[in-house]
């Protein structure tokens, strides 16, 4: 269940063991706060308390696109990893303003009579990040709620983090990115009505625009493919501006999905990136972009073999 406010919750989510965090990307150390938290208290559901939008896009909206997950693919995540109840609160100036002892008491403590807390070494909260984790140790433990601190999760010599994933995509390092992940990173969105100019070529592609989802480095990439109705495909993508046709003032998504045909124009794919084929390239006209184009779908059907 989904829930986005403190204020009189469901009685059913009240007095729930809760693990706290950003959870942008939901990553293999955001798996072990989880964790903590219902193995700290397995009689009590599991929930988690995340922030919508991220702080960061509130304070500094004028930032590039950064995000992993956007909310609908975070709590889907979350609740993968056993969350019950995903709490994620408005983040807005009022929010913002909340002291660190507020936080605790007012939220945590009075809105949603949180029993047990789990977060990482890092988490800080309240106005001005005026909380860490020594704070909230002390402030729970006034008013009877654990909890506990999760050590970060090491993956090939390096403390997994959102910041890493994020760099390792822009970077073309999307299988790596997944192995700190716990699974291949997903673009979410809408299908929408491009210029038909893959269909021309005998390429018709699904375009999606990235929207407020981090921008991987620009190129050619194999990709799964998860449908509308459940199943997944497998395909070949590109991330780009189309410089061969012009370019594009923003970041588009085409897909073409192998073996596959019908309408999805207006419905919700996920795009998951497994490897990166080639950067991004203009070509001299249409003949040598097509030929590209069907040595990129080549490389991609061997790559997902």
């Amino acid at each position: 269940m989904l829930i986005d406010t403190w204020h009189h919750i469901p009685r059913e989510a009240r007095g729930a063991t809760i693990a706290l965090g950003n959870f942008d990307g939901v990553h293999l150390g955001h798996a072990a706060v989880l964790r903590a938290a219902h193995g700290a208290r397995p009689d009590l559901p599991l929930a988690a308390l995340t922030f919508e939008p991220h702080p960061r896009e509130h304070f500094r909206p004028d930032d590039p696109p950064f995000r992993l997950t956007l909310l609908t693919a975070k709590a889907a995540a979350l609740r993968a990893g056993g969350a019950r109840f995903v709490f994620a609160l408005p983040f807005d100036a009022a929010f913002a303003a909340l002291t660190a002892e507020d936080f605790v008491e007012q939220v945590l403590h009075k809105g949603l009579g949180a029993k047990h807390l789990a977060c990482g070494p890092d988490f800080a909260f309240g106005h001005r990040r005026g909380g860490d984790v020594a704070f909230l140790q002390r402030e729970a433990e006034k008013r009877g709620m654990g909890l506990s601190i999760v050590p970060p999760v090491h993956h090939g010599g390096e403390a997994v983090s959102s910041s890493r994933i994020r760099r390792l995509l822009q970077d073309g390092y999307p299988e790596r990115a997944a192995e700190k992940l716990g699974r291949p990173w997903e673009i979410r969105g809408t299908v929408v009505h491009g210029d038909k100019l893959g269909r021309v070529l005998g390429w018709p592609t699904a375009n999606m625009w990235l929207g407020r989802h981090l921008e991987p480095a620009r190129g050619v990439y194999a990709v799964a493919v998860a449908l509308p109705d459940g199943t997944e495909a497998k395909g070949v993508a590109n991330v780009g501006r189309r410089p061969t046709l012009g370019g594009d003032p923003e970041t588009r998504l085409e897909t073409y999905i192998f073996d596959w045909s019908g309408d999805i124009y207006g419905q919700e794919i996920g795009v998951r990136l497994v490897r990166f084929l080639r950067a991004d390239a203009k070509f001299a006209g249409l003949e040598e972009l097509k030929a590209a184009i069907a040595e990129d779908a080549r490389q991609a059907r061997a790559a997902l073999a």
